[in-house]
């Protein structure tokens, strides 16, 4: 059975869940600011809640994808994510360049367990 948790648009999600697998996607929230540091550690905030939501927490985290906008300024979202990850259990993660809708420019996916 797939549960699925509505999201702040009817076409999205904000996490789903299948058996003991977890997934969700967050942003910061609007209005969102220009810095990275600020964004990302809004939208870890975010998947702490939606974790939560499914039954989950942050040291059940299999993989996570961040994407944002200016590799540049990878360090500003390092440091948010230092501050916020379990560091007994870090998941993997990889961090990839892209084009995000602006005002966003980090956009995280997570895969979690229950």
């Amino acid at each position: 059975m797939i549960t699925r948790f509505p999201g702040l648009t009817p076409t999205r999600s904000r996490a789903v869940v299948h058996g003991d697998l977890v997934l969700t996607v967050a942003v910061a929230p609007d209005p969102a600011t220009s810095s990275m540091y600020e964004q990302s550690a809004k939208a870890l905030a975010r998947i702490d809640e939606s974790l939560a939501l499914c039954g989950s927490d942050k040291s059940k985290i299999l993989s996570a994808i961040v994407y944002i906008t200016d590799m540049k300024r990878k360090s500003e979202m390092n440091r948010a994510w230092d501050e916020w990850v379990d560091a007994r259990n870090p998941p993997m993660r990889a961090c990839i360049g892209v084009d995000l809708e602006p005002p966003h420019i980090v956009e995280i996916v997570v895969t979690a367990v229950k």
